[in-house]
């Protein structure tokens, strides 16, 4: 079975209500391939490693969240830019990207896909009165010490969690952002919340971490991104009865 990329397209705008989101990229087709799509390759970033796979497995489209063409970046096409390019283009594989669309997403968005994955029950937003809020609320099913919190969640992402904070307090109610949100634990602080997730770490969120008492979690920007395209491209797989592969090109970060 196969899917035209112009109906593909205009549904993901639809189901991702791409035009009701600001966002830092262009959401949708960002490389034109093949006008019939069989097989989808999936993955966090449109890397060079990711489109090799996806040539080698005979992709008429690439899915991710992370793809080209962010503002601020060189509007030139040189380097490895220009070589990811030019694999697409010579292999007639399509590259779609969605950005904020997917981590708002309230069926798979990375967010909640998140939470589902390390047991927590989403009760609102994190940015207050914001229902487009891209942070979330929520309070574990399980209230755990910070230790055993960052092991749980170690343990479910596959990826070592640091943690700031008292090993030992208990965390029941959590504020999380994948990815590049650590400076929204403000959010978290002015909400009272026991403690905050996301994906990277950086040097001020430590000070707020340790000043405030709310225990930080660094859970990997790849890592707490995996769920949300994984979500994505199984429900496109079964709505069009296409073939869906989502590859997951190891980042440490």
């Amino acid at each position: 079975m196969s899917v035209s990329l112009d109906e593909l397209d205009r549904y993901l705008k639809q189901y991702l209500t791409i035009d009701k989101i600001k966002d830092y990229c262009p959401n949708g087709v960002q490389v034109e391939g093949s006008a019939e799509v069989k097989l989808i390759v999936g993955g966090v970033t449109a890397s060079q490693a990711l489109i090799d796979v996806a040539v080698n497995k005979g992709a008429s489209a690439i899915l991710v969240h992370h793809g080209y063409f962010w503002k601020g970046e060189s509007q030139v096409i040189t380097g490895i830019k220009k070589k990811r390019i030019k694999t697409l283009l010579e292999n007639d594989i399509s590259l779609l990207a969605y950005h904020l669309p997917v981590d708002v997403h309230p069926e798979c968005g990375n967010n909640v896909q998140l939470a589902s994955s390390l047991g927590i029950e989403v009760t609102g937003p994190l940015e207050l009165g914001n229902p487009k809020s891209v942070g979330l609320v929520g309070k574990l099913s399980q209230p755990m010490s910070a230790e055993a919190f960052s092991a749980h969640v170690s343990k479910a992402l596959g990826r070592e969690c640091e943690y700031i904070g008292d090993q030992n307090k208990i965390i029941e109610t959590i504020g999380f952002c994948t990815g590049a949100a650590q400076g929204m634990i403000d959010l978290a602080v002015s909400q009272n919340l026991d403690a905050y997730l996301s994906g990277e770490i950086s040097e001020p969120t430590v000070h707020v971490a340790r000043e405030t008492g709310v225990v930080y979690f660094a859970a990997g920007h790849h890592a707490t991104e995996r769920g949300g395209i994984l979500a994505l491209g199984k429900h496109l797989a079964g709505r069009f009865d296409l073939e869906f592969d989502f590859v997951d090109i190891n980042n440490p970060v």
